[in-house]
């Protein structure tokens, strides 16, 4: 019977095709009023060039497959949702700076490589809870993210807009190219971590740890160098990594495709896309799209994920079990994760499978306050993390990696951490039209308790 299960999957994979999708229920969809001007805009976007590699994205599901095994440790992290004028060279380097920071924290602490995705050059868009919200008594579709219509209370505003999909493409491309000629330029060279120092850290409580960790990598560096009289491979450049939900399927649709020299489709707008905990249903639209392509892909999973459904989702997008194909990103929230993450991690033991476990902390520990601000609390964050580490630990699991809404900017758009911000603190600048972002110093600070975590593992 099982046998005859794997080839029925295999033969239904070998039918699927980038617009298979369509014949299933598409939930998160945006209704567009001039579906020509839709058409021709997705028609345009599937002419425009990839925005990533296939090489690159087998790269990384390589890499994935050792986080898998425990070789090396994945950080996941940007914008609640991207937002087009927020696509400037200071912001994007205020994020890479953070990112490159807390990476070398997580080197320090687990003695091993660290994976780095960014959630940018393409987080464009946003599930919501409900269609419509009111503002001021007005009933308004509700904002979805600038891939789909802009946050402005008004109805031309909030009508989706196909054009905005090019634009999101055009963001997501100029983000890459200054990415990679950061990179590639020398901005994470180990020999000048001065590049990535943000000018109001000298303000951090962190900022003396932190710095005494960099020296530290920096004298070794040089210790290395030293004896083998000749600089260290690798040390001036490190590879980052693209992630975005995969929710506007036409979008991701007009961007998969077939590369020369490689079997199999690729969707070539991010390396790494995964489904939002909203949308996986096993006959939903989102799944049928995400079984059929080689990207290694991500899904969210929480406490509406019973292990029954999660094992048949598994069944769907992996059936081959491919090392480095499938992972799981969970998200429970601090009061909620001892109870709901122990029965997912036993069943997909007890299945035998190999899959990447992330956390989510971010998304469970959602609240509003009286004052109406979206916000988050550090300290439910950093205790769902650290419950996270000990469940894997005790269950013969592995954590491998964690994903976090953050910014590089000065944000105040979560409470806690070494400051206190509190409730009162947030209208001082809260910038996100979505989800609240830690900030740079919530950031290491977090980066700095998962290192600890690391290096208790390891010894």
């Amino acid at each position: 019977m099982h046998v005859e299960m794997e080839r029925a999957m295999v033969a239904s994979r070998r039918q699927w095709a980038p617009d298979s999708w369509s014949g299933h229920s598409a939930l998160q969809q945006p209704e567009y009023p001039n579906l020509p001007v839709l058409q021709r805009a997705l028609a345009e976007l599937s002419n425009l060039p990839p925005l990533v590699t296939s090489w690159e994205v087998v790269a990384l599901k390589e890499q994935l497959a050792r986080a898998a095994a425990g070789q090396c440790f994945v950080l996941q992290g940007g914008d609640c949702a991207e937002r087009f004028a927020d696509c400037s060279s200071q912001r994007i380097a205020n994020q890479l700076k953070i990112l490159i920071q807390m990476s070398l924290v997580l080197v320090q602490g687990a003695r091993k490589p660290v994976v780095r995705i960014g959630r940018f050059a393409g987080q464009y868009a946003k599930p919501r809870s409900a269609d419509y919200e009111d503002v001021q008594g007005v009933r308004l579709p509700s904002y979805r993210g600038d891939l789909i219509n802009r946050p402005e209370p008004t109805l031309e505003a909030r009508t989706p807009d196909p054009n905005l999909l090019l634009r999101g493409y055009e963001r997501a491309a100029l983000t890459l190219n200054f990415i990679r000629a950061l990179v590639k330029g020398g901005f994470a060279d180990l020999h000048h971590p001065e590049y990535w120092d943000l000018d109001w850290t000298k303000h951090s409580p962190q900022a003396e740890e932190y710095h005494n960790l960099l020296r530290s990598i920096t004298d070794s560096l040089r210790f290395m160098e030293n004896i083998l009289g000749a600089p260290a491979g690798g040390s001036d450049r490190i590879d980052f990594y693209t992630s975005h939900e995969a929710l506007h399927l036409g979008y991701e649709q007009a961007q998969t495709r077939q590369v020369p020299h490689r079997t199999g489709w690729y969707n070539l707008s991010t390396h790494f896309p995964w489904i939002g905990i909203r949308t996986i249903a096993p006959d939903g639209a989102h799944v049928e799209y995400m079984r059929g392509i080689d990207n290694p892909i991500g899904m969210k999973v929480g406490q509406a994920t019973p292990p029954d459904m999660l094992l048949k989702l598994m069944d769907i997008l992996d059936p081959d079990r491919e090392p480095g194909r499938l992972t799981l990103i969970h998200r429970f929230g601090a009061e909620k994760i001892a109870a709901g993450l122990p029965p997912l991690v036993e069943a997909v033991t007890a299945a035998g499978r190999r899959v990447l476990w992330i956390c989510d902390p971010m998304h469970g520990n959602t609240k509003s306050t009286s004052s109406g601000y979206k916000t988050r609390d550090f300290g439910e964050i950093e205790s769902e993390l650290s419950q996270a580490f000990d469940i894997h630990a005790r269950l013969g699991s592995h954590l491998g990696g964690v994903h976090i809404e953050l910014t590089g900017e000065n944000v105040t758009e979560c409470t806690g951490g070494a400051r206190g911000l509190n409730e009162h603190d947030l209208h001082r600048a809260y910038e996100t039209e979505v989800d609240p972002r830690l900030n740079y110093e919530q950031s290491l600070e977090l980066a700095l308790l998962v290192a600890n975590k690391l290096r208790a593992e390891s010894r």
